[in-house]
């Protein structure tokens, strides 16, 4: 799986760039060297390596090919990719290829959208949304994030003055 790449048009100069399914950190542009969007698929056997072990924030998308919301909400998804190239991930899982991971987040409705950091469910949303209502979505999650992890190094930094 290590070896595994897909093929990202970089969305500032055109050029086709062969980007890692997993890596460290993010991919650029071979061309431009802007950041890519980083738009991968995965299935039971590939996605802790694919998504919970991925530097960035990633925003997994559950959903399945005969659902409409679905259809209308992946390019909404990958814009928001876009958009944030550098900063975040989309990883798409196919509930019906990938029956286990569907039973281990529990998804009852597609559209399921995950945002994952550090491996962790951060946030979570059944159904289709417009892109500023997922750009919403995905920043009020990160700043929670932040705040929740300020909080959390804060308590550990008193804890071992005491």
């Amino acid at each position: 799986m290590t070896n595994a790449t897909t093929i990202i048009r970089c969305p500032n100069c055109g050029h086709k760039n062969r980007v890692p399914l997993a890596a460290a950190g993010h991919p650029r542009c071979g061309n431009c060297h802007n950041a890519l969007p980083w738009i991968v698929d995965a299935l039971d056997d590939t996605f802790a390596e694919v998504a919970e072990k991925a530097d960035p924030p990633v925003i997994v998308d559950m959903w399945a090919t005969w659902c409409g919301p679905c259809r209308m909400v992946s390019p909404v998804l990958e814009r928001l990719a876009v958009e944030r190239a550098g900063d975040v991930k989309l990883v798409k899982v196919d509930v019906d290829r990938a029956p286990r991971l569907s039973s281990r987040f529990g998804v009852q409705a597609v559209p399921t959208l995950m945002i994952l950091h550090h491996g962790a469910v951060i946030a979570r949303q059944a159904g289709a949304a417009p892109v500023d209502v997922l750009r919403r979505w995905f920043d009020d999650a990160m700043e929670k994030d932040a705040r929740d992890e300020d909080r959390a190094a804060r308590d550990s930094e008193q804890g071992h003055r005491s």
